[in-house]
């Protein structure tokens, strides 16, 4: 039986998702849409008949090439190194798909790129899966694969990976969620500026302004000039990993050859000076 790709999306993973549960949080109402919609976002793919979500990780940030967690079952505590008084002993036990990950990368080693699959019970997953995880798969209803995002990495690889990622998963049996997760543009305040203030104001207005045209350019399915610029915007907006996820996921969903209706779940928001959004792009099923 043939995989298929059945949704898509971009999605925010910041920790104050996480602070804005906590009782009596001043960010409760900030961040209610963000959750809300992630919780959407979970709905569908459970009633899509998700079996598997891809996670293009940009806070699992790699100095030595690319790196796929094919663990059979994904359990641990997760305290954030960044930001533990945010996220500190938040439990996960999601199962995993050693198959899938074994599969994407094998079929980016067949386009000569170097990726692994690591099968390691002590590797953990970051906090770039677990947060969109924690709102879209719960109850664990679906597999996760966690994919890391080189530092020191090129534009083009990461397409050939996004690539090699939907040949992996057309020939999985899956239906399979990709999940590009990382912020728009990522310039963080400096420390002494951080601060409840901090938490809902962008950095930058000139990379708020980009951000606000980008999500123009998605809403009018111009992805050919959003692709154009992507290089550009990924270095003078500050990506988030280079923005590798969002090139991964335009890969997996065709490029430029990509005509589908992009679906703003809810308004664009900053968070400690950068921007974030949950958007799905719509595929044919």
């Amino acid at each position: 039986m043939m995989g298929q790709l059945v949704l898509a999306a971009k999605v925010t993973h910041v920790p104050s998702l996480m602070l804005s549960e906590q009782p009596g949080s001043p960010l409760r109402a900030a961040r209610e849409p963000a959750v809300t919609s992630l919780r959407e976002l979970g709905r569908r793919a459970r009633e899509r008949g998700v079996t598997s979500f891809v996670v293009f990780d940009t806070h699992w940030l790699s100095n030595f090439g690319y790196h796929i967690n094919a663990n059979e079952r994904h359990r641990g505590a997760f305290t954030s190194h960044e930001a533990p008084q945010m996220i500190q002993d938040l439990r996960y036990d999601l199962p995993g798909d050693t198959a899938l990950a074994k599969a994407i990368a094998g079929r980016a080693l067949d386009a000569d790129l170097n990726v692994t699959a690591h099968e390691v019970a002590s590797l953990g997953l970051e906090y770039g899966t677990i947060v969109p995880m924690h709102y879209m798969n719960p109850d664990g209803f679906a597999k996760v694969v966690s994919v890391a995002s080189p530092l020191f990495t090129s534009f083009e690889e990461s397409r050939i990976l996004g690539e090699a990622t939907r040949r992996a998963i057309e020939a999985s049996g899956e239906r399979v969620a990709i999940l590009a997760s990382g912020s728009l543009s990522h310039k963080l305040w400096p420390n002494r500026k951080l601060g409840p203030e901090a938490w809902t104001s962008v950095a930058s207005e000139f990379n708020r302004q980009v951000d606000l045209r980008v999500l123009e350019l998605w809403q009018a399915r111009r992805y050919r000039e959003f692709l154009d610029m992507l290089p550009d915007y990924a270095t003078k907006c500050n990506g988030e990993g280079g923005m590798a996820d969002t090139i991964m996921l335009f890969a997996a969903l065709g490029w430029d050859e990509y005509c589908g209706r992009a679906e703003q779940l809810c308004d664009y928001f900053p968070s400690s000076g950068s921007g974030q959004v949950n958007v799905e792009f719509h595929v044919d099923l």
